[in-house]
């Protein structure tokens, strides 16, 4: 089992990891959305693909949601691109991370 270091705040149990496609305008302003997007509480990690216009996150699913993210990306005009695997996967990773919040909130219920 390998060790990996996470950020302070990021849970190795609750770690997601997301790839979003960026529209073509949004080249001019992604380094000002990753700065912000690197600083939230939660992140463990976030880099940009210039080639493939690329978004890569790594996130504690408790604490941050995709939704976090696309409201900084907003802030710094920034748009996700709008083809039909993206919002799939949107959708799909918006799911996930309200099943992660939900199941942390919990309880075990089994004496065992």
């Amino acid at each position: 089992m390998s060790h990996h270091d996470h950020r302070p705040g990021v849970s190795q149990a609750s770690l997601v990891t997301r790839s979003l496609k960026l529209t073509p305008g949004a080249s001019g302003h992604i380094a000002a959305a990753v700065t912000e997007i690197d600083a939230l509480r939660g992140l463990d990690r976030v880099s940009y693909d210039p080639e493939h216009r690329k978004l890569h996150l790594a996130y504690d699913a408790k604490r941050l949601c995709i939704d976090d993210i696309e409201v900084v990306l907003a802030r710094h005009g920034v748009d996700i691109g709008a083809g039909r695997w993206n919002r799939i996967k949107e959708d799909y990773y918006r799911f996930i991370d309200q099943n992660v919040k939900d199941n942390a909130k919990q309880k075990p219920w089994s004496c065992h």
